[in-house]
């Protein structure tokens, strides 16, 4: 009986505390994207340029990349905190406490093998590649402590900011040496903060 219960624990994951994603959105952020999307395809040639110079242009699309820095920025403080609960909490488990289980495991969790019910609920919240958003959210805090201003950034990276933070993040993940996590070994719930706050209050009217 006892190898019997050993082999259940073992096969049984462990729930870890909820990523909780907040409204990140500067205003008039949608707004910017969608003219600094429709100035890219403009200076490609994809779309008329009209009256637009090609100063115009990039200025709107530099507008619209600094904006995107900002939100994935904001995302990235929201995957921090919960990657840094993930890994107090794998500490705190005797089932977990022989591996080397850092925050980077975790984030290779998130990123590469999430639970099929965080997956449908991203994608139903229309983020399709949320590979890259959280990856690059990731290495953009891995460099910025805070949000950076606009004056902060040089015209290269703010054009190009994509492929720098990718690098940082595959830099980051490279940082600290950590184990892999088993298939099925942890299990969360995805919410957003309002939804989350919803819960918690019908929670305390139930009790």
């Amino acid at each position: 009986m006892s190898s019997l219960a050993s082999l259940v624990n073992q096969s049984a994951s462990t729930t870890l505390p909820p990523l909780i994603l907040h409204p990140f959105a500067d205003q008039g952020g949608p707004s910017k994207l969608v003219k600094s999307s429709r100035a890219s395809l403009m200076m490609q040639g994809v779309l008329p340029s009209g009256e637009s110079s090609m100063e115009d242009l990039d200025r709107t699309l530099l507008e619209g990349r600094y904006c995107e820095i900002r939100m994935l920025y904001y995302v990235g403080k929201d995957l921090m905190r919960w990657l840094d609960q993930c890994h107090e909490a794998a500490q705190r488990n005797s089932a977990a406490s022989c591996q080397n289980l850092q925050m980077q495991s975790f984030a290779s969790l998130l990123i590469e093998n999430p639970p099929d019910s965080v997956r449908e609920k991203l994608q139903k919240w229309g983020v399709a590649d949320y590979k890259a958003i959280f990856a690059r959210a990731l290495g953009l805090n891995a460099l910025f402590a805070d949000a950076p201003e606009r004056t902060d950034l040089s015209t290269e990276f703010t054009r190009h900011y994509y492929r720098y933070a990718d690098a940082l993040f595959q830099a980051w993940m490279q940082g600290q040496d950590h184990d892999p996590i088993r298939p099925g070994q942890f299990d969360f719930h995805l919410y957003a903060s309002g939804e989350y706050s919803r819960l918690l209050e019908k929670g305390w009217m139930e009790s």
